[in-house]
């Protein structure tokens, strides 16, 4: 369970927080200065804080100071009814994860609050690269007896107790930020912050912001100066993930921190410096964009000090029977009672380990959790698996089935155009592919991209491109 304090000498806004945060999955603490806080946080040590900038006689900076000096990765989100003032400005340099302003919008705190309690599980769960899985109380690991995977745990014990940047290449599922976070957690850096950024996640007119900060005034809606990821992350490490997706501006900037340590906030003249370990992940072939001219050849090289290749699961086939094994462990710690203690059928196994998984670990992980889910009895069977497990011919696999598929679609969208001229046939089907898949996934741009088979940049483009009214659900 998780464990929030609030700080606030407002009992309303303590209750208030209580009220639409505190579940089963979620415990609330409070306080109401600076000296309870202090006291709570070493009491009761919660993953993350939540507290006002002004309360009282007590300021919540120096509050801030000192829990920072007390844990350096304790997270700290501060709230603050003076946005536009230099407090704010001077909490993000003090380390706090972000702010936000009163009133509160609570959609947009909840959201807020999920993202840096992930981080705080991040920097919490120590990754193992070879877990004993016959111990009760293991940490979250990479798993893998294969000869490739032994050369992946090799490659992060070597690198872990120096400062060398790293890349991690391999298909999405693979595990990727896994071996980001076992090679922090084995680091000098281990007690510094850990902050994990998605590069493909973030709009490209954000991206840069988000990394650096900006000034105030800097672009619309810039109303004041805001603090980057690398700025709060001095002395940690950084995981740019799907780095392969970054603007070729953005890129240059990280050059220039990889050659030097420093950078400037968009729309800013000032020379920054911070020292912040990278490392990088990509689910493209880094040679085959460089010849493409989409990343620089530049940033490849200096990102490419260590290269960590993490192979897909079809190529190590001897290690899916060793996770299957590893997941239902996993997975009986974290499920209800009933899920517990679940074994897998013989028939059932053998399927597994002859399917080719083009999701991977990822989609294997869903597989067990949704057979181990609805099995009637302690053992798993060939029912219990999904039906494109049993039988992986379907209309994705079956060319046949596909082009029947497109035919039935197109032919009557080509009656119309020839009606009406002003149908544009690609536009249309394309924005009606976009809406469609977005349905089917209830507004997932993570799943939408992978059923549409784009990037999720792209996606995003298309949607602001032909004015999709969407859902977010970044998950």
């Amino acid at each position: 369970m998780d464990k929030i304090l609030i700080v606030d000498d407002d009992a309303d806004i303590r209750r208030a927080f209580r009220r639409n945060l505190e579940s089963d999955a979620l415990q609330i603490f409070e306080a109401q200065d600076g000296p309870s806080a202090i006291h709570q946080v070493a009491a009761v040590q919660p993953d993350l804080v939540v507290m006002d900038i002004r309360m009282g006689a007590t300021n919540g900076l120096d509050t801030l100071r000192k829990l920072r000096e007390l844990n350096s990765k304790l997270l700290v989100i501060m709230m603050t009814a003076y946005g536009t003032t230099q407090t704010a400005i001077e909490a993000m340099k003090l380390g706090a994860y972000d702010y936000v302003l009163k009133p509160l919008d609570v959609p947009k705190l909840k959201t807020l609050i999920a993202a840096a309690l992930k981080t705080a599980r991040d920097m919490r769960e120590i990754v193992s690269y070879q877990p004993l899985l016959s111990k009760e109380d293991y940490a979250e690991g990479i798993v893998g007896k294969s000869e490739a995977m032994q050369q992946v745990f090799k490659m992060i014990g070597q690198v872990s107790h120096s400062d060398a940047t790293v890349l991690i290449t391999g298909e999405s599922g693979t595990g990727k930020e896994l071996v980001a976070r076992a090679i922090y957690h084995h680091s000098l850096r281990k007690d510094k912050p850990f902050l994990a950024i998605n590069c493909a996640a973030i709009p490209e007119n954000l991206l840069e912001s988000e990394l650096f900060g900006h000034e105030k005034g800097s672009f619309t809606g810039a109303a004041d100066r805001r603090i980057g990821k690398f700025e709060q992350c001095d002395g940690g490490t950084i995981f740019l993930d799907e780095i392969g997706d970054m603007p070729l501006q953005t890129q240059t900037k990280i050059l220039r921190i990889l050659q030097n340590g420093e950078f400037q906030r968009v729309g800013g003249n000032q020379t920054l410096r911070a020292d912040v370990r990278i490392i990088a992940a990509t689910n493209r072939e880094p040679e085959r964009q460089v010849a493409a001219k989409k990343f620089r050849e530049d940033l490849f090289y200096r990102l490419n000090v260590v290269r960590i290749h993490l192979p897909a699961l079809r190529d190590r086939r001897d290690d899916i029977p060793v996770l299957v094994d590893y997941l239902l462990q996993k997975l009986g710690k974290s499920v209800p009672s009933s899920a517990r203690g679940k074994k897998i059928a013989a028939p059932a196994a053998k399927l597994l380990a002859n399917y080719g998984w083009p999701g991977n670990v990822r989609e294997l992980e869903n597989v067990i959790e949704r057979a181990a889910v609805v099995a009637r009895g302690d053992t798993l069977t060939l029912d219990d698996l999904p039906a494109e497990i049993r039988d992986p011919r379907t209309p994705a696999t079956a060319p046949e089935d596909v082009n029947a598929a497109i035919d039935a679609a197109i032919r009557p969208l080509f009656a119309l155009a020839r009606k009406d001229s002003k149908l544009k046939v690609l536009p249309a089907m394309e924005r009606e592919l976009i809406i469609r898949a977005l349905a089917e996934t209830a507004g997932n741009q993570v799943q939408t991209a992978k059923l549409l088979g784009i990037t999720r940049a792209t996606l995003r483009k298309r949607i602001e491109k032909f004015g999709i009214a969407r859902r977010l659900e970044v998950k």
